[in-house]
């Protein structure tokens, strides 16, 4: 699977959120400056993460964004689902997946099911398992 722009952009413009996590809110041009990603295109993920709940707004000339919770509470795997949709490797192994989405009789006795079941497996317990909080602690992630 590959992680595109809009969940590599949405992580990073969190974690700066998150690093920020203050009495003040924070612009989205102060953000698109420090990661260097386009305002708009930040707008438009702002969107996105704001209908997700993970974010709120403020306006007025002291306004900006917050986290709406604590960056302990909101993990890299929420935050990658709400921005890219589910993180499987094939559809397959998705419950709203088409009965037969590979062109073959019988999902079930699939010989590769197993192996794409534990790629999602490994993949959502890593991301689940590290918050923003542990990105913006500067330690090594394990």
């Amino acid at each position: 699977m590959k992680i595109s722009t809009r969940g590599r952009y949405g992580l990073r413009a969190m974690a700066d959120l998150a690093a920020q996590n203050g009495s003040e809110s924070v612009k989205l041009k102060s953000i698109a400056e420090r990661q260097g990603i386009s305002e708009h295109y930040l707008e438009q993920l702002a969107a996105v993460l704001k209908k997700a709940g993970f974010i709120k707004s403020v306006r007025g000339s002291k306004g900006g964004y917050h986290l709406n919770k604590p960056p302990e509470e909101i993990s890299v795997g929420e935050i990658l689902r709400a921005l890219e949709g589910p993180l499987y490797p094939v559809d397959c192994i998705s419950d709203a997946s088409a009965k037969d989405p590979c062109g073959a009789s019988d999902c079930d006795g699939c010989v590769a099911k197993p192996v794409w079941e534990k790629i999602y497996q490994s993949l959502s317990g890593v991301v689940d398992s590290i918050t923003l909080k542990d990105l913006t602690a500067g330690g090594e992630i394990l």
